[in-house]
C-alpha cells in the first residue's frame, strides 16, 4: 500500500453548543441497546445514523434475505453515480427494450420503443417501483441488464458488502438473490450522498405521460413519506417469500437517519417497526455536521498531470453523533493525503483521509476524493512544463 504522509499539520479547533459536560461523542461502533427492541415483528432490521454510519438498533442485521424490490436501491445508486460522472443526464431519453417492457410485477406499463427521460424513468423507479423502468435504465448504462447486476455486485464488493448478492435490477425473485438489512441500510447511506435523490424517492404521488392519453397516476408505495414528518426515502419491497420489506430514511434537526426492515407479516406492521425505530432514534440522539459533502478540504500533488494539484473535497457529509443532551469539543482534525499521486486521476478517486479524534481516540474516519479529472500530460505538456523550469532558473 502506498504510504499516507500528514498533508495537514493536526490542529484542535472547538466546537461550542449550549450544553457544555465534555462527554467523549459516540463511536462509529453499535451503541448499547440490550433493553430496547424495536422490531419484534420483523424478521431483521437495523437503525443507523447517516452521516456515522453507527449503528444504533439491529436485529438478525447480517442475514442473508430476499430484498424485493428495495433491490432498487443499488440500481438508483448507479443511476446517481452515472449522473454524478456526467455519462447520463436527466433529459436524456432512454428507448424501451422488447425485454424492459415485457417485464412483469410492478411496472409502469412501458411499451416496447417507448421513449422517456432519465428523470420520467426515476420517478417510475422511486415512486412507481416500476421493474420495466429500472431494466430500462439497465440496459441504458451497462448495455445489458446482465452486464449491469455485474455492475451492482462490484458496488456491493466496493461497498464491503458480505451478505449481497444481486441476479437482477428489480428484485423479483431469483436464487441466488439476497441482502440483509446491514448491507441494505449502507446502500441507502451511500444513495443519499446525492440529494437530488429524495427529490424522487419522497415525493407521494406524481404523473407520468401527462399531456397524453396514456395519463399514468404514480402513487409512492412507501406511505410514510406522507404520515411521518421528514421520511422522503428510500424504497419498499414485497414478495411472497420476502414478506413486507422497508428502506426508510428522516431527516430532523439535521440528523438523518436510516431504518431497514425485512420481513414483516403486514404493512401495518411494517409501517409501525420503521416508525418505532425513527422515533426512538431522534428523541436519543443528536447530530452535529461538521462539513457538507463536496467541500475543499486540501489539495494534493499531481505528478505528470494536466495540472499540477487537484482539490480533494469530502465525499460526504461529516457529523459527529451524541446521546441527547452532551455536546462535544476539542475535536482535532488529520488530513492525510497520498503521496505519489499520478495522472490521470478521476472525480471521486480517494486520494486522502480525513480523521476526527477526542481526547486521542478516533471517533470518524471518511475518504476524501478528487474534485475533478485530471488527464495525463501529454509529451507536448512535460516538454513545455520542463523548459519552462530551465528558463525561469
Amino acid at each position: 500500500m502506498k504510504r499516507l504522509f500528514i498533508g495537514f499539520m493536526m490542529f484542535t479547533f472547538l466546537f461550542m453548543f449550549t450544553i457544555s459536560t465534555g462527554v467523549q461523542a459516540e463511536e462509529k461502533t453499535k451503541t448499547n441497546v440490550q433493553n430496547v427492541e424495536l422490531a419484534d415483528e420483523a424478521r431483521s432490521a437495523i437503525l443507523i445514523e447517516r452521516d456515522t454510519g453507527t449503528v444504533l438498533y439491529e436485529k438478525n442485521a447480517h442475514e442473508k434475505l430476499p430484498p424485493a424490490s428495495m433491490t432498487k436501491i443499488m440500481t438508483m445508486l448507479l443511476i446517481m453515480e452515472a449522473i454524478d460522472k456526467g455519462e447520463l443526464t436527466l433529459k436524456e431519453k432512454v428507448r424501451t427494450s422488447e425485454y424492459a417492457a415485457s417485464m412483469g410485477g410492478s411496472q409502469i406499463f412501458l411499451e416496447p420503443g417507448e421513449e422517456m427521460t432519465v428523470d420520467e424513468l426515476l420517478k417510475g423507479i422511486a415512486i412507481g417501483s416500476g421493474n420495466d423502468a429500472s431494466v430500462a435504465m439497465a440496459e441504458r448504462i451497462a448495455g445489458s441488464e446482465a452486464s449491469f447486476v455485474a455492475m451492482m455486485n462490484n458496488k456491493a464488493k466496493e461497498l464491503g458488502l458480505k451478505n449481497t448478492s444481486f441476479k437482477n435490477a428489480t428484485g423479483l425473485p431469483a436464487e441466488g438473490h439476497y441482502s440483509s438489512a446491514y448491507d441494505m441500510a449502507i446502500m441507502a447511506k451511500e444513495l443519499l450522498k446525492y440529494d437530488q435523490i429524495t427529490k424522487y424517492t419522497g415525493k407521494y404521488e406524481d404523473y407520468l405521460r401527462e399531456n397524453t392519453d396514456k395519463k399514468f397516476w404514480l402513487v409512492n408505495t412507501n406511505r410514510l413519506v406522507k404520515f411521518y414528518p421528514g421520511v422522503d426515502g428510500v424504497k419498499t419491497g414485497f414478495t411472497h417469500e420476502a414478506k413486507y420489506c422497508l428502506t426508510a430514511t428522516a431527516k430532523k434537526d439535521n440528523m438523518r437517519v436510516i431504518a431497514v426492515v425485512f420481513g414483516a407479516p403486514t404493512p401495518k406492521e411494517r409501517n409501525a417497526q420503521i416508525t418505532k425505530m425513527l422515533d426512538y432514534a431522534f428523541s436519543q440522539y443528536k447530530t452535529h455536521p461538521i462539513y457538507e459533502r463536496n467541500l475543499v478540504i486540501s489539495k494534493a500533488k499531481v505528478s505528470k498531470g494536466k495540472w499540477n494539484e487537484v482539490d480533494i473535497v469530502t465525499s460526504e457529509p461529516i457529523s459527529i453523533l451524541t446521546k441527547k443532551g452532551t455536546s462535544i469539543k476539542d475535536i482535532e482534525k488529520v488530513i492525510k493525503v497520498k503521496e505519489n499521486i499520478k495522472a490521470p486521476i478521476k472525480k471521486g478517486d480517494q486520494l486522502g483521509t480525513l480523521v476526527l479524534k477526542q481526547n486521542g481516540k478516533v471517533v470518524l474516519e471518511s475518504p476524501l476524493v478528487a474534485k475533478e479529472n485530471v488527464a495525463a500530460a501529454s509529451w507536448w505538456d512535460l516538454f513545455k512544463r520542463t523548459f519552462g523550469w530551465f528558463v525561469k532558473s
